[in-house]
């Protein structure tokens, strides 16, 4: 992508300020921190990783990091650019409602053909729980299969086994308990 300025040029910091729900200097402190950690201004897939690991030294993130390094990685390159990174943070951070379940939805929607299957259900939430690196207290959802049948019981209203967009934030929005199921509360990801 060619050599990466430790300065933000004033064309991409005015882009980021229209797109995003911070401000100008909320933007360099967050451009600041970025290329400390990543002076090449790219973050990678391990790096990403990384970062998880000091949020979750008793689980294991990896899974779960690499499919939300997907969502965050908008032009599938295999790294994170700062603009990347600053545009799904303020999403998973500030966004509203709607915005944070369409971006959960593709974050669930692993490859990306509109619907979540309960595989891709599975997978989201098999990783949660690796992540967490414990069980759910709860008896009646003690596995990540009971939680993903319990959620598409109740969010699979036509009874395809597939979750549509319109199905999931339905869902979501009816019973605030899926969106903490769904794994969306801020100190469940680290990323909300």
């Amino acid at each position: 992508m060619g050599k990466h300025n430790s300065k933000l040029k004033h064309d991409i910091l005015d882009k980021l300020t229209s797109e995003t729900y911070f401000s100008e200097k909320e933007i360099r402190q967050w451009h600041k921190g970025f290329l400390k950690d990543c002076p090449n201004g790219l973050l990678t897939e391990q790096g990403f990783i990384k970062i998880y690991t000091q949020f979750f030294p008793n689980g294991d993130p990896t899974k779960f990091a690499s499919l939300v390094f997907r969502v965050f990685d908008e032009n599938q390159d295999g790294s994170i650019e700062f603009e990347e990174f600053i545009r799904a943070l303020s999403i998973t951070s500030r966004g509203n409602l709607d915005e944070k379940l369409h971006w959960a939805f593709r974050l669930y929607d692993v490859d990306n053909d509109g619907y979540i299957t309960r595989q891709e259900m599975y997978d989201i939430v098999d990783a949660i729980y690796q992540m967490v690196g414990q069980e759910p207290v709860n008896e009646d959802e003690n596995t990540p299969e009971l939680r993903v049948k319990k959620i598409f019981d109740q969010m699979d209203k036509n009874h395809d086994d597939k979750l549509t967009l319109e199905e999931f934030k339905e869902g979501s929005k009816a019973d605030p308990r899926i969106v903490q199921a769904l794994s969306l509360e801020p100190d469940t990801t680290g990323i909300a």
